[in-house]
This record gives C-alpha cells, structure tokens and sequence, in this order.
C-alpha cells in the first residue's frame, strides 16, 4: 500500500460529477437517487479494499453531492466528521467486488515456506506475488451494478470501471 503509484486519498470535497457528464446545474440534485452510474478508477478500488483489508483502515470511494445521472466516486479516508449540508455517499469497497478474495499476510506466506526462512528475500518475493495476484483478481471481480444504502432509501446504480481491469482489459474511455 506505501508503493508510489497507490493513489491518493480524497482528504476534502469537489466536485465528483463526470467530467463528460454535460449536466446542467438544474439537473443536479440533493436525492442520491438520481443517480444511474457512478465511475470509479479500478485502482482506487484495489487500494481501498487493500487499504481497509490489509491495513484496517477505514477507506471507502467517496461520492460527493450535489447528484446527476452519471457520478464518480473517488478514494477517501472515512471520516466520522459530521457534514453540513447534503452528506456523501460512502461506498464500501467490498461492495464494489464481487466474491472479494481473502487478502494474503505475511504470516500466511511464511506458513506456506520453510519455518526457517521467516523475512528472507524468499520470503518477501514470495509475498510480493500473492499480493500481485491479489490485486489482479480483485481488478478482474468488479461488478456492473452496486446497490447504495442512502437517506432517501436504497437505489441500485451501473458501475462503470475506469482503468484496466486485467492484462489486456483497458476500459478507460
């Protein structure tokens, strides 16, 4: 997770409407039910189901009112701040993955080597690659749709990947 190419964090607000999305600010609006797809990068999705797995944080792809047919919904470190205003949706990464893999430990690693090479380059390449292939099987288990728990009740929304799914999948637009 400390590796440079692990996207940031969202730390405040900002506009989340998709960029191509040629809404008009009438078309905007405070019900989160308004929403038919929301566009979330691949890597943001690996990072915050990493992130929240591995390192128990609390991350989630945050979507940031106010809310039009097409959103996108970046990585954010939950916060219990209260908001004023109309409140984001938050999504559990989790959600975002269909059969989310187990995240693979250290501990887990070493077990499957010899008891007597525990932090060796062994095993550290060793892990390195489960988290590699970790990674690509959470990038290949995106789903299509995601159901949004909201204040108004529950909608279900498209789920548009950005990004490269797997080797060779490249859905960037």
């Amino acid at each position: 997770m400390s590796d440079e190419s692990t996207p940031q964090p969202e730390q405040a607000g900002g506009d989340q409407t998709n960029p191509g999305d040629s809404c008009s600010a009438s078309s905007r609006s405070a019900d989160p039910t308004a929403i038919r797809s929301v566009a979330v990068t691949v890597d943001d999705v690996v990072a915050a189901l990493e992130a929240t797995l591995g390192a128990n944080r609390s991350v989630v792809l945050r979507i940031t009112p106010p809310f039009s047919g097409r959103m996108r919904a970046r990585l954010h470190v939950g916060d219990e701040q209260p908001y004023e205003g109309i409140e984001p949706i938050h999504l559990d990464p989790t959600a975002l993955v269909e059969r989310v893999p187990s995240y693979p430990t250290a501990d887990e690693t070493a077990t499957q080597l010899s008891a007597a090479e525990p932090n060796s380059k062994r095993h550290r390449e060793t892990h390195t690659e489960r988290l590699v292939e970790w990674r690509e099987t959470v990038r290949s288990r995106i789903v299509d749709e995601v159901t949004v728990q909201t204040a108004n009740g529950s909608t279900t929304v498209g789920v548009v990947p950005l990004g490269t799914q797997s080797a060779g999948d490249d859905r960037t637009p």
